[in-house]
């Protein structure tokens, strides 16, 4: 995916940044995010920002949203999820455990790690 590049309001990048923070995302991964449910939000006069929020927070049950709604939701989730998963790393955690765990290499083959694991 290509990039271009733009100038955004000060103030609007600081609050990209802020928001950015708490869902693990970069204040430009925060601006694209924004601008894809606003693109969402746009091509649906029927999708309310409101009805979206409300999912997300869970005041609103995700099974009572209608389709459109429901589409924009997933692709919040799915950014988010993905914004986790890209920052996940456990191995200080499990090898403060003193256990050995077993992960999939590159190659999808499983790898024991740990005190006492096989040397690769």
């Amino acid at each position: 995916m290509a990039t271009m590049p733009t100038r955004i309001d000060g103030d609007l990048f600081e609050a990209a940044k802020a928001a950015g923070q708490v869902h693990s995302r970069s204040a430009a991964q925060q601006l694209d995010h924004w601008a894809r449910i606003g693109r969402e939000l746009e091509a649906s006069p029927a999708v309310t920002h409101d009805a979206i929020e409300r999912v997300l927070t869970g005041r609103a049950a995700y099974d009572d949203a209608d389709d459109r709604t429901q589409a924009v939701v997933r692709a919040a989730w799915d950014e988010e999820i993905a914004g986790r998963i890209a920052g996940l790393d456990l191995t200080e955690r499990l090898r403060a455990t003193g256990l050995q765990w077993a992960e999939a290499d590159d190659d999808g083959e499983v790898v024991v790690r740990g005190p006492g694991a096989p040397s690769a």
